[in-house]
């Protein structure tokens, strides 16, 4: 089975619910694919000044995120959001055009600044962007979730820490019908 996860790499949300998708993957045979989902796209200029430089980072690894899915580097784009992932969020460090390079590196990107600077990445990003939310929209985030089997995506799962094993299984077990049922379209809890 394989199962394409869009995300923003300065989403916290997004980290928590990739690092449980990653330790599910190979217990239940999942292929993953990465793909840009643009928070600064879905938000437009309604940014607060102090995320803006966060989100101008997160705007360029995702150009890193395209240019490798299309040179079919779905590994590679793993091992680039864990490096991002485990320099910012694991760290309690913000997203910055540092960190990413420093991941790109650290993931075996050959000269990552020629792409993080390639403003020609941008319609791939807003592409897989609008595929992401044409898939599981209106009125949804990073991450969005495509399963094998699934005519539209989903937003989420939102989870709030990565779960032990079993209820990483389970958890994972509950959404691939979900997401694969075409009368399902939400469920949600207030958050804590």
């Amino acid at each position: 089975m394989e199962a394409t996860y869009f995300f923003d790499p300065a989403c916290p949300f997004t980290w928590r619910t990739s690092r449980w998708l990653v330790g599910v993957a190979p217990q239940r045979d999942v292929t993953l694919r990465w793909r840009a989902f643009s928070l600064s796209i879905l938000n437009g200029d309604d940014v607060p000044e102090q995320y803006k430089p966060m989100m101008a980072a997160s705007a360029r690894a995702l150009r890193l995120v395209e240019a490798l899915r299309a040179d079919h580097r779905d590994e590679a784009i793993g091992t680039f959001y864990t490096e991002l992932g485990n320099r910012t969020f694991e760290a309690g460090v913000p997203l910055s055009d540092e960190i990413v390079v420093a991941a790109a590196e650290a993931a075996g990107v050959a000269d990552p600044k020629t792409v993080l600077d390639d403003e020609s990445w941008d319609s791939s990003v807003r592409e897989s962007h609008e595929l992401a939310f044409a898939s599981a929209g209106p009125d949804i985030g990073s991450p969005v979730l495509l399963v094998d089997g699934a005519r539209r995506g989903v937003h989420g799962p939102i989870i709030d820490e990565v779960p032990a094993r079993e209820e990483a299984l389970a958890l994972w077990d509950a959404v691939v019908p979900l997401a694969r049922s075409d009368t399902f379209f939400e469920l949600k809890r207030g958050r804590s």
